[in-house]
Order: C-alpha cells, then sequence, then structure tokens
C-alpha cells in the first residue's frame, strides 16, 4: 500500500473542537447557545441511530438539541406543522428533517418548507440555488466534509480534473458545485455513463458516491489520484473481509495501491458528515443574531 490514508476521524475532531470553541464564544456573546431541532417521522432504526448520534453531538459541543419524533403514520400537515413550529421558534438555529421519512410523505416539499435560514443540510431550494448561483448560503454537510478532507490533505484544486461518480441531490450535484467554486474540471459520472472506468481514469480526484460495493477497481484510478470514497455498503463479514461488513464504493486493498492519497471506510468520510453539521448549526445562529453576514 502506497496511498496516504485520510483520516476522517481526526479531521472531524479537530473541526469538532473548533465548534466547541465558537460556540462558547457565541454564548456569552449572545447569552443563549445555537439550537439543533431533528424530526424523525417513523422508527426506522437505521434513522433513529443517525438522529441519535447528532443528537449526542450538539450536546457535546454546546449545542442544545431538540428531538421531535413522530408516528410512522402522521399526516403530511402533521410534520409540515412540526416544522412550521420549529421555524418560528427563536431558540431553534438549525433544523433538520432526517430522510427517508415514509412512503406516503413527500419528502423533498416537505424538506423544501425548511426556513432557508435554518436548512443547516443544505437541501431546500433557496440554498440549492445559491449554491449553483456562488452565493452564500447553508451547504449539504457531507460534500462540505469532502471539500474540508480534500483541504487538509493539500489537494491542490485549482486547474484539476475532478470526476463525481453520483447525481444525487443529496451529494453528488452540490460536490460538483463545490468542486467548480475551487476551478477544478468538473465530471459527474451516473448509470448511463459510458466507459465509466475510462472516465474515472482520468481523474486527478475522484469521488465515488453510488452505493455499490467495491465498484471503483484500480483500473478506475490514474496513478496518483487522490480517491474520495463516499460509500457505505454492508455486506457479510466474510464478503467484506473483516469484522463489521462495511466496504466503500471503491476497493480500497487494490485501489491504495495506486493512489496518492485515500479515505478509508469506515472512518473516513461518514465521521465528517456531522461534524459539517455542527458547524452549519453554528453558521446558521450567527447569522440569525446577526453577527455573521
Amino acid at each position: 500500500m502506497s496511498a496516504r490514508i485520510i483520516d476522517g476521524k481526526a479531521i472531524a475532531a479537530r473541526v469538532r473542537d473548533e465548534v466547541a470553541r465558537e460556540v462558547r464564544a457565541f454564548t456569552e456573546q449572545t447569552g443563549r447557545a445555537p439550537g439543533l431541532a431533528t424530526v424523525l417521522v417513523g422508527e426506522d432504526p437505521a434513522s433513529a441511530v443517525y438522529v441519535g448520534g447528532k443528537q449526542r453531538a450538539c450536546k457535546e459541543v454546546g449545542i442544545v438539541p431538540f428531538d421531535r419524533r413522530l408516528a410512522a403514520e402522521a399526516s403530511f400537515k402533521e410534520v409540515a406543522d412540526t416544522l412550521a413550529g420549529l421555524n418560528a421558534d427563536q431558540a431553534v438555529s438549525g433544523v433538520l428533517l432526517q430522510l427517508p421519512v415514509p412512503d406516503h410523505l413527500d419528502g423533498p416539499t416537505l424538506t423544501g418548507m425548511i426556513d432557508p435560514g435554518k436548512d443547516v443540510d443544505g437541501l431546500t431550494p433557496v440554498n440549492a440555488g445559491l449554491l449553483l448561483l456562488g452565493q452564500p448560503g447553508l451547504r449539504p454537510c457531507t460534500p462540505l466534509g469532502v471539500m474540508e478532507l480534500l483541504a487538509d490533505a493539500d489537494v491542490q484544486l485549482e486547474g484539476a480534473e475532478a470526476v463525481v461518480v453520483g447525481r444525487s441531490n443529496l451529494f453528488g450535484k452540490p460536490m460538483a458545485q463545490l468542486l467548480l467554486k475551487q476551478n477544478a474540471t468538473v465530471t459527474t459520472c451516473h448509470s448511463r455513463t459510458g466507459n465509466l472506468g475510462g472516465v474515472c481514469a482520468r481523474a486527478d480526484v475522484l469521488i465515488a458516491a453510488v452505493g455499490h460495493a467495491r465498484l471503483v477497481t484500480r483500473e478506475f484510478v490514474k496513478p496518483g489520484a487522490v480517491v474520495i470514497d463516499v460509500g457505505m455498503n454492508r455486506l457479510t463479514p466474510e464478503e467484506a473481509g473483516n469484522s463489521s461488513g462495511l466496504v466503500g464504493d471503491v476497493n480500497f486493498q487494490e485501489v491504495a495501491e495506486i493512489a496518492s492519497a485515500i479515505t478509508p471506510v469506515p472512518g473516513g468520510v461518514g465521521p465528517m458528515t456531522i461534524a459539517l453539521l455542527l458547524r452549519n448549526t453554528l453558521q446558521a445562529a450567527r447569522r440569525q443574531a446577526g453577527i455573521e453576514a
């Protein structure tokens, strides 16, 4: 293995420490702490785990958590009313609707009802539009986390060719926009891309986020490229070759032999998402207090 490992756990810990210090300063300046409200509809076990992690992370950095849980059969109006109440609550700096919601609800429409100034997931049409136009706004946490990893690794993005495998609203599209903002030349790939391996092999920076276990093999990677693995796929321990069964979208063992730097799964991009959610919540609180434009 020759690639340098980009340690997401260590970088996320640094971001959390920075947020904790800045939250203390904000609380002293304004007389109240930032607040993050999570809304969970139903009892999906994975979603419950994610929400619990966000609530604990808030407490660790001094952000006040607000936990709103609705029954799986909650109506659209009930969820919309909950979001409206949180939008109006001055103690709440950020609002997050945990996705996916039950099938009878319209997740994108409900997400769009969140006050853009409190949209710490960066998923409302307003914040998506601000990102597209290069205007200040709240950005999706996982793409922001990837940018933090690239910056920490001193990856030169200006003039680089970047390939993003995946075009989701949650990750792929905003990731491409953030890379463009740093003057990279960006190609977005998806399930209809012809010669996917050949396109990926051009990349100086290759970012995989498609949810396909070990899709990216060494043939997809230009020697010396930086590889960011956003995938999180669960296999049997026997299939994965590890005790957790978790693997990424990149065949780590193969690609690490030719990449210059690579993120592991787990321990790469994953820890960054909550760290940047905390930073977004602080950013939203500052803007609401008139401290930051």
